[in-house]
């Protein structure tokens, strides 16, 4: 079965609710009615108080609706909000402000516990997305660096088959220090068994394999395998290598004789968001590759951005990834106080 089919496959195995604060856009209204009509998840659509002529065609769609500007939960999110960043100067009526917005609010859900994941991104920046995630939400127990990754499902190139490539950081950490990108390869690998149920094999990149280059970015990432190789010495994992080295066996044996990912790396960690971002979106257009995501990895519970180029289907793949980080995702604990 083909990756995505089976994506989809696995997302439906384990009914999860996954909340959508853009269904004011047609876009995401056309994927919740495919994922509620498939099962693939539950989906629960947010109204948008500011787009009124939207909520006749949000209702239409015959799954759980709700509306920040009715709902009682809304005092609920103003308290944790002011209680999360009053101290950090943000006052009672923004906070007002913000839970009435559908992305805080859907957010609010997602801590609450009502809701297991939320999916936005194709109206709201990726800073959007990821601020209300990271106040609502927050990272995940032990996680310092919140970051992305795009799963791309590529034609056949070194076997009969098509693969699925981890591409991090591709969305969000543009000039990650040597313990953040360690910290950005072991998110990607733990996500990685949860959504592709496979074995991560790291490969920190770089100009040069092994020495054969030399210069900041290459110490950068030397440092980087150093760290992850302390903190996670099960996993397998090499650096720094070229990209055809990491990819090509033939080419591994010359470069990186002994190495035990080059050649099969299917996590690809890339030094700056600069290389990451261009890397995707060269290998979507050139060879026609399925770019899933951005996925952030590292928060308690999913919240994924999406490009704001996304079609109805990348919607729903990212919803299905969604689900399945879920699966184990780490409480949140409620604020105890008031802070203004």
């Amino acid at each position: 079965m083909a990756f995505l089919e089976e994506l989809l496959r696995r997302a439906a195995a384990t009914p999860t609710r996954i909340v959508f604060p853009e269904a004011a856009d047609p876009r995401t209204r056309e994927a919740i009615r495919a994922l509620a009509a498939e099962r693939v998840v539950v989906p629960v659509a947010v109204l948008d108080p500011a787009a009124p002529e939207s909520h006749d065609a949000v209702r239409a769609l015959g799954v759980e609706s709700v509306d920040p500007a009715a709902d009682p939960r809304g005092e609920r999110v103003v308290g944790d909000l002011l209680a999360l960043r009053g101290a950090k100067g943000l006052t009672e009526p923004e906070a007002r402000r913000l839970a009435r917005t559908p992305l805080y609010f859907a957010d609010a859900l997602v801590r609450f516990g009502d809701v297991d994941g939320c999916v936005a991104g194709a109206v709201h920046t990726t800073g959007e997305v990821l601020r209300a995630a990271l106040w609502l939400v927050g990272p995940a127990e032990g996680v310092r660096t919140v970051s992305g990754a795009f799963y791309m499902v590529v034609p056949p190139f070194r076997t009969g088959a098509e693969e699925v490539l981890t591409f991090t950081d591709s969305a969000v950490v543009p000039y990650p220090d040597a313990r953040q990108l360690a910290d950005i390869a072991l998110a990607a690998a733990t996500d990685r068994r949860r959504i592709v149920g496979d074995e991560p094999r790291v490969a920190f990149l770089s100009f040069s394999t092994r020495g054969s280059g030399s210069g900041p970015s290459v110490d950068l990432v030397r440092a980087a395998l150093d760290d992850l190789r302390q903190r996670a010495p099960e996993l397998a994992v090499d650096g720094e290598l070229q990209g055809d080295a990491a990819l090509i066996e033939s080419v591994a044996f010359r470069k990186a004789p002994g190495s035990p990912v080059a050649g099969r790396a299917n996590v690809l960690v890339f030094p700056s968001l600069d290389a990451g971002n261009i890397a995707y979106k060269l290998v979507q257009r050139l060879a026609r590759a399925s770019a899933i995501g951005p996925i952030v990895q590292g928060l308690r519970r999913p919240c994924s951005d999406l490009s704001r180029g996304a079609v109805a289907h990348d919607i729903i793949h990212v919803a299905a990834i969604t689900a399945l980080q879920a699966g184990d995702a780490s409480p949140v604990e409620f604020p105890q106080e008031r802070t203004k």
